[in-house]
């Protein structure tokens, strides 16, 4: 799901990981001379005089060059060039200089009059603030993240996805850019290494369970002999796609990476393993930031910063308590429908549905999901009259369950990640390509990307429209009659939903309220029906993840109560496909502004 692009966007907010100290390499990108000005005092005197359109860009390339790797997440390279060859760099210092960037760019955008804004232009202006104004506020709580931690939001997952699945290797400069920076992982996770310092002088030290699980995940790479290794194996398969490169120097750079791979990648598993495993005596045994010092305060922020609302957590705590209850009604009707026991638990009835519904072998996943993803293109258009350019492709994955949108230069499509190497049951498959692919994200970030208007428009992702928009799609097929003649995937959604209902309670459980980590997987196991080790990964990752997981069923109801609005003001004037364009055109901005963009637009029908 998204959720695996989450770490993916929070590179491009590049104080959202963190470290201290260098560990040689290549000179941070942009770091300044000793006796310069600072990064800050540089962007403040660039940004001086410009009308309000080129400061949109040139302060947003600033900062978005402060991560190298996001330029090229984002194939923007073109745009915003490399001064150097380089990953990330992770040191406080490089982190604080760029916390300091933001503040000026917050600072100088506040300066300007928008008294004359179009109410496009003012929907820009306050898109830029509001995502400004998150990442500053984010300041105070610099050494709150797990940045080394097992799932998708840790560093080394991060690390591996860059350069096993984006950077490019498609000319021989381009694979020399990729063994240069595999030379450089090394002091990238040195800086990572540092930051567990800092953090842990300030309190902070990933829970014991989770901590144990990232030390048993660092162990594929650490331990593995060097051609074995991703980092490697990925870069020798897609050596082919250079054509006409000579056998000569694909040696040369084969023998080359493998040697980086041998001095860097697997030396830096290693001793981040050490790290963790010093941590250990000293990790909680406990789980949830509301047991760190402000970790409350910090609480409320995540929960602000990725749900785009002021809900507080008592609030989603109960949102989700009452969504259970009508989700779990729904899943009974349908049940009952297929003569289902009342007395079973939900993993005894999806045991049912997993069986009854049939299973995919894995040699037939992957055309499977491209067939639910092509019968949706073909179907989609009753519902949407806007449609982006960029192809979705399905690709293999150990896991799945994620997409990564398109290059902006066309290079590479919008890619859904399914798990293609085990059998699935075919349950669960229509819901998660609707999430994923169509109508879900790459036809929400797609669009957005093709929009035009500042770059940060098209870049920037706000968990709650982002999960909200996705989850909002699985509840639409629904709607539009695609699960009429499929009870199985009807209960799939179904399953679904009550997993995004649950993490409402689950989530504010373990972080406001003080829930145990069994408490939390016993939770999971009766509302959503997941079995025990599924339900552990959930806890898990909620844990290590505080707030994202909130955002999905928020974001959802939010779309479907500012729809129901619309209709009830606009009756038979209102159009389906028309509100899915102003949505989606709005470019994913913060639900606040959302309900703005609806209300220009019910004003305007109601007052044509």
């Amino acid at each position: 799901m998204l959720k695996r692009l989450v770490f993916l966007w929070a590179l491009l907010v590049a104080v959202s990981c963190g470290g201290s100290g260098g560990g040689g390499g290549a000179p941070a990108p942009g770091q300044p001379p000793a006796s310069g000005p600072t990064p800050a005092e540089q962007l403040a005197q660039d940004l001086a005089g410009l009308s309000l359109g080129d400061f949109y860009e040139t302060s947003y390339g600033a900062l978005l060059s402060r991560s190298p790797e996001s330029v090229i997440w984002l194939a923007l390279t073109d745009v915003y060039p490399p001064g150097d060859v380089a990953l990330d760099d992770l040191s406080d210092a490089y982190r604080r200089d760029t916390f300091d960037m933001y503040e000026v760019v917050l600072t100088a955008l506040e300066a300007y009059d928008t008294s004359g804004l179009s109410a496009n232009e003012k929907l820009t202006y306050d898109f830029y603030e509001w995502y400004l104004q998150d990442v500053v506020d984010s300041r105070e709580f610099i050494y709150y993240d797990f940045a080394a931690t097992y799932n998708f939001n840790g560093v080394p997952s991060g690390t591996e996805r860059f350069f096993t699945s984006i950077h490019p290797v498609t000319t021989i400069e381009e694979a020399d850019d990729y063994v240069t920076r595999l030379g450089q992982v090394g002091r990238k996770f040195a800086e990572l290494t540092e930051y567990l310092g800092l953090q842990t002088g300030a309190g902070i030290i990933e829970p014991r369970i989770t901590l144990d699980a990232a030390v048993v995940g660092l162990a594929r790479i650490a331990d593995a002999a060097p051609v074995n290794v991703s980092y490697y194996t990925s870069f020798r398969d897609r050596l082919n796609s250079i054509a006409g490169l000579p056998d000569a120097e694909r040696q040369r750079l084969l023998d080359a990476a493998l040697a980086a791979t041998r001095d860097s990648v697997i030396p830096a598993y290693r001793s981040l393993r050490t790290t963790l495993q010093g941590l250990r005596g000293r990790a909680p045994g406990t789980i949830g930031v509301g047991q760190y010092s402000r970790g409350s305060e910090y609480y409320d922020y995540i929960l602000r910063h990725h749900t785009t609302t002021d809900l507080t957590a008592a609030e989603i705590h109960q949102l989700g308590h009452e969504e259970l209850q009508r989700i779990h009604a729904e899943m009974r009707e349908i049940f009952d429908q297929l003569g289902y026991p009342a007395d079973e638990s939900l993993i005894e009835l999806f045991n049912r549905v997993s069986a009854d519904g049939g299973v995919i072998p894995a040699v037939d996943v992957k055309a499977t999901y491209e067939g639910i993803i092509e019968a949706a293109e073909a179907n989609v258009d009753v519902a949407f009259d806007i449609f982006p350019t960029a192809n979705v492709v399905v690709a293999d994955d150990p896991f799945g369950g994620f997409y990564i949108g398109p290059s902006f230069d066309g290079a590479r499509p919008g890619a859904f990640y399914a798990g293609t190497q085990n059998d699935q049951p075919w349950f669960q498959m229509p819901s998660l390509s609707y999430h994923e692919a169509v109508p879900g994200h790459h036809t929400q970030i797609a669009i957005a990307m093709e929009l035009p208007g500042p770059t940060f428009r098209k870049t920037e992702r706000f968990t709650g429209f982002a999960e909200g928009w996705a989850l909002y799609a699985e509840r639409l097929a629904w709607e539009l009659g695609w699960y009429a003649n499929d009870p199985y995937g009807d209960l799939g959604r179904l399953q679904y939903e009550a997993l995004r209902a649950a993490r409402l309670v689950m989530d504010t459980g373990i972080h406001s309220l003080g829930w145990t980590f069994e408490q939390a997987v016993a939770f999971n196991m009766a509302n959503v029906g997941w079995s025990r080790g599924a339900s552990e990964g959930a806890a898990g990752r909620y844990s290590v993840v505080p707030g994202q997981a909130t955002a999905y069923l928020v974001g959802m109801l939010h779309m479907l109560n500012t729809r129901q609005r619309a209709m009830d003001q606009l009756g038979t004037a209102f159009d389906l496909g028309e509100f899915h364009r102003v949505v989606l055109t709005s470019g994913g901005v913060p639900l606040a502004l959302l309900d703005e963009v609806v209300d220009a637009w019910i004003a305007e029908k109601l007052a044509q």
